[in-house]
């Protein structure tokens, strides 16, 4: 890479940064000219690198991660829009019914026989 040209670095590049950096430190300079970075570049990253491992420790119980949770508005929004859809599911079940009985009326009442205005009719 060409040294003092700052360049945009994928994480997994910034990683590796990160790790040769705290294998030399000594050659602190070398790293970061041979990157394209300013020290400044290399604190940012070593930064971000600490606080995304405390936070994936924190999030480790039992071996396992912990589950991603929601803000409690996102919760509450999420809560509304399913009792939402619960009531409207309620509705179209009644509905259904209803057409259902009404269906089975007609048919006893002998409404939908063989004559043209019958169900099959329309098709």
């Amino acid at each position: 890479m060409e040294a003092g040209r700052p360049r945009r670095l994928t994480a997994r590049r910034k990683f590796e940064v990160f790790l040769e950096a705290k294998k030399s430190p000594e050659k602190l300079g070398e790293v970061v000219r041979k990157y394209g970075l300013h020290v400044s570049d290399l604190r940012r990253i070593e930064a971000t690198v600490q606080a995304a491992a405390v936070e994936a420790l924190k999030a480790r119980r039992k071996g396992r991660p912990r589950e991603a949770g929601v803000s409690r508005p996102e919760y509450e929004a999420l809560l509304r829009e399913l009792q939402a859809k619960d009531q409207a599911l309620a509705e179209l079940m009644l509905e259904h019914a209803l057409l259902k009985k009404s269906e089975r009326s007609a048919s006893k009442a002998g409404w939908m026989g063989s004559t043209s205005t019958g169900r099959d009719a329309r098709r």
